[in-house]
């Protein structure tokens, strides 16, 4: 069962920043996180594990999804399903539950904050969000990505950032390109519709202007999944785009841009 225990996280970090806090900020971080909800979630739904976890916690929050759209998954569920990432866990536990349901078994190419939680261990494959993701990671990647099972990914890799004064995500890696065309994957656009709140932002622009490289404001994403309680969010699906379509008019780059900026087209 996933227990969340922020001080042996970060003790067990990579980062410089992250072990010198001193003991009272560590505890000051727990009750940000809001550590002892989050490990009331996961003991409350302990029996669920892999694609029947999510929905039993957006159950659980009480969040309501009101999806357009659904007719645009294809049956073939050999795809990349990529989406834009407002919310963070949120967003994540709705494209789980709305590609589970269609296809039953998935995989997510995620970082590495969801290893701790147990329950989603057998449907993710994580990637180090600091430093370089080691030679077992990449040859489990390999595996995924030249199964037939449906692919669930953010391409931004963070959660979505003020960029050029609006709330966006930042450029798109180019790596679901260069996969979609080897492993023969049409790609699926998905939009959420909604934002974090400003503290969120706010740390986030503070932390710019002070130079500091650690994502300070990824501690906020259980506080703000706790916010989304009782809300309805809005998903968009759009139809799915042939890996054949990535031809080299453009670089693999300019292509994840492309499709990004087609996910920000899609209108509810």
């Amino acid at each position: 069962m996933s227990n969340i225990n922020i001080a042996r996280i970060i003790k067990n970090s990579n980062s410089n920043f992250l072990k010198n806090l001193p003991d009272f900020f560590i505890k000051a971080i727990a009750i940000i996180i809001r550590q002892k909800s989050l490990n009331k979630l996961f003991s409350d739904n302990s029996d669920y594990i892999g694609v029947t976890f999510p929905p039993k916690v957006l159950k659980y929050l009480n969040i309501k999804i009101k999806i357009k759209g659904k007719e645009n998954l294809p049956d073939n569920g050999k795809c990349f399903f990529v989406a834009n990432h407002p919310f963070g866990f949120i967003d994540g536990l709705i494209l789980f539950s709305i590609v589970g349901e269609k296809y039953g078994d998935l995989r997510m190419i995620s970082n590495d904050s969801l290893k701790y939680i147990d329950n989603l261990n057998t449907i993710t494959v994580n990637v180090k969000v600091f430093g370089q993701s080691s030679r077992q990671y990449i040859n489990e990647l390999e595996k995924v990505y030249k199964s037939d099972l449906p692919i669930i990914n953010f391409p931004a890799g963070l959660v979505s950032r003020i960029k050029n004064k609006k709330i966006q995500d930042i450029n798109w890696k180019k790596s679901f390109i260069k996969k979609a065309i080897t492993n023969q994957r049409d790609v699926v656009p998905i939009r959420f519709y909604g934002r974090n709140s400003i503290i969120f932002y706010t740390i986030y622009v503070f932390r710019q202007i002070l130079n500091i490289k650690t994502n300070i404001e990824l501690s906020l994403l259980p506080r703000e999944m706790f916010r989304k309680r009782n809300k309805t969010i809005q998903v968009r699906i759009g139809k799915p785009i042939s890996y054949k379509s990535f031809d080299k008019t453009f670089t693999h780059v300019e292509w994840a841009q492309k499709v990004r900026e087609q996910v920000y087209k899609l209108n509810y």
